[in-house]
C-alpha cells in the first residue's frame, strides 16, 4: 500500500485503545477533571482559596477536603445536565473524529442505542467544540460557494428559496476558514478577510466576485486566469486548493447528511474545517477533540457565583 494512503501510527486510535483508556464513566469523568482542574486543585467558593478536591462516591463531583464544598467538572460543558452515560458521549466523539466525511445521526443511533433525537443533539453539542479562531498566512486562495441544491430535489415548502452563500479562505498546504455570509458582496466578505488575514497578503482567486473586493482592499493580489468552463490554469494562479475543500464538504453533506439547513450550516462547516486543519497533525484526531471537552459552552452556577464574589 502507498504510504501516503495509510494512516500514520501517530494518528491511529483504535477501538481497543479507546476501551483501554475509557473503560467506564468514572474514567471519562476523571479525564475531564484532570483537563479542567489538574491534580484536583480548584478555587473553593467557601474557603476562597485554591484547595485540593477529592472524588465524591456516587456523584459526578469532587469535594473540598476542608469544607466539603462540591465542584462539578461537567458543569457548563457539552455534558451539562445530560442523562446519557459519559462514556457514550466519548464514544460519539470518537466516531465523529474517526471519519473524514462525517457520520450521520442515524448511524450514531445504531452504534449507541440512543434515540435519533438524542443522537442529533449530542452531535450538535460536539460540533460546538469544533469552532476555531484561526489566523492565516499567505499565499491564500479565496472563493465563494453556494449550498442548497436545485429546486427539483427540494420539497415544495423549500422551493424558490435562495441558496446559502459560503466564503472560504485557505492557505496552500495549510489551514482553511469557511464562513456563512449573507451574500458575496464586499460588505459581507470584508469583515471575514480582515479578521483572518494580515495586510498585503498574496491572494489568488478566480473570476468571481472576490476580484473587485481584493482590488478595493489594496491587497497584493494575483488574479487567477482559471476559467471553470474551459478548465485552464495559468501557472501558480489557481484555486485548486479551495475548490478541493468545497468538493470535500459538498460530497460529505450529499453522501452522509443529504441536506443541511442554513441555520446549522456553519456548525457543519466547522466540523469539516476542524478535521481538514488537523489532517497533518501527528496525533489522533480523537485526542485533539477530546481535549476540548472541558471548554465552557454555557455558564454554570459555579461560574456565576464566582463572578458575583467581591474582589
Amino acid at each position: 500500500m502507498n504510504r501516503y494512503q495509510s494512516i500514520r501510527p501517530e494518528q491511529r486510535y483504535t477501538v481497543r485503545q479507546f476501551d483501554q483508556e475509557f473503560p467506564t464513566d468514572d474514567a471519562c469523568l476523571e479525564y475531564v477533571k484532570e483537563k479542567r482542574f489538574p491534580g484536583g486543585m480548584a478555587l473553593c467558593v467557601n474557603c476562597r482559596i485554591e484547595r485540593r478536591h477529592y472524588r465524591v462516591t456516587g456523584r459526578p463531583s469532587y469535594a473540598c477536603h476542608a469544607c466539603g464544598n462540591h465542584i462539578y467538572p461537567l458543569a457548563g460543558t457539552i455534558f451539562h445536565k445530560s442523562t446519557r452515560p459519559l462514556r457514550t458521549w466519548f464514544f460519539v466523539i470518537r466516531l465523529m473524529a474517526s471519519t473524514r466525511v462525517g457520520i450521520s445521526a442515524k448511524q450514531i443511533q445504531r452504534e449507541t442505542g440512543v434515540t435519533y433525537k438524542t443522537a442529533w443533539r449530542m452531535m450538535k453539542q460536539v460540533r460546538k467544540l469544533m469552532g476555531d479562531k484561526i489566523y492565516l498566512k499567505g499565499p491564500v486562495e479565496m472563493d465563494e460557494a453556494e449550498f442548497g441544491g436545485s429546486d427539483s430535489n427540494k420539497p415544495k415548502h423549500l422551493r424558490g428559496k435562495a441558496k446559502a452563500t459560503v466564503f472560504g479562505i485557505v492557505e496552500r498546504k495549510g489551514k482553511v476558514v469557511a464562513r456563512v455570509v449573507p451574500d458575496a458582496t464586499k460588505e459581507s466578505i470584508l469583515p471575514v478577510v480582515g479578521e483572518v488575514l494580515p495586510p498585503r497578503t498574496t491572494i489568488y482567486s478566480d473570476q468571481g466576485g472576490t476580484v473587485g473586493l481584493v482590488r478595493w482592499m489594496g491587497q497584493s493580489h494575483r488574479l487567477s486566469t482559471m476559467n471553470h468552463s474551459k478548465g485552464y490554469v495559468d501557472g501558480l494562479a489557481h484555486t485548486n486548493t479551495i475548490d478541493g475543500f468545497w468538493s470535500l464538504v459538498k460530497r460529505g453533506i450529499k453522501g452522509v447528511y443529504y441536506q443541511v439547513g442554513a441555520t446549522y450550516l456553519q456548525s457543519y462547516l466547522n466540523e469539516y474545517a476542524f478535521r481538514y486543519n488537523r489532517r497533518k497533525v501527528m496525533r489522533p484526531m480523537f485526542a485533539l477533540l477530546a481535549e476540548r471537552t472541558p471548554q465552557q459552552i454555557c455558564p454554570s452556577a459555579r461560574e456565576e457565583r464566582l463572578s458575583a464574589l467581591p474582589e
